[in-house]
């Protein structure tokens, strides 16, 4: 195969369907840039940020690990997806008042990581330590995380 080739992608990305020609060892993260969904972060583009974090079929996933060619078929939500319309969903909102924001670099990824965790079923109300291991892909340089840890208890408590 030549460094030139492309391969066509079909998929649906935030409920829109998406088919277009990518090469072969395009990262997921990249493509999304490419089509102007910039939440997508480009981090450190080897899996230990979660900036880029994206959910494939509901699972969380680092976009930048994740060939956009492995996307075929699959069902891609990032951040922007999450909105409806003008209205932002009840997870980015008790994010943007409970002061878990603050320089915002990680806050899509870390909202996308909350989504999935907050999604999958559970008995009990998560603990802390649940919470930690749920994000710990995820770095924040300016938050120290407690703040981010209420927000996803009060996310939790108010679903």
């Amino acid at each position: 195969m030549k460094h030139t080739d492309r391969i066509t992608l079909a998929c649906t990305i935030n409920g829109i369907s998406f088919e277009g020609g990518v090469a072969p060892g395009m990262p997921l993260s990249e493509l999304l840039r490419e089509q102007g969904l910039l939440s997508v972060k480009q981090g450190c583009c080897v899996g230990e940020c979660g900036a880029c974090t994206v959910l494939v079929d509901d699972v969380a996933i680092d976009s930048c690990l994740y060939l956009a060619a492995w996307a075929a078929g699959k069902h891609i939500r990032t951040l922007e997806g999450e909105a409806c319309g003008e209205k932002i969903s009840p997870i980015q909102h008790a994010y943007a008042t409970s002061g878990a924001v603050q320089c915002g670099f990680c806050t899509p990824g870390l909202i996308m990581a909350t989504t999935a965790m907050l999604a999958k079923p559970h008995n009990s109300p998560l603990t802390i330590l649940e919470i930690r291991r749920g994000l710990a892909g995820n770095l924040c340089r300016c938050t120290g995380y407690q703040m981010i840890v209420d927000t996803v208890q009060r996310c939790e408590q108010e679903k």
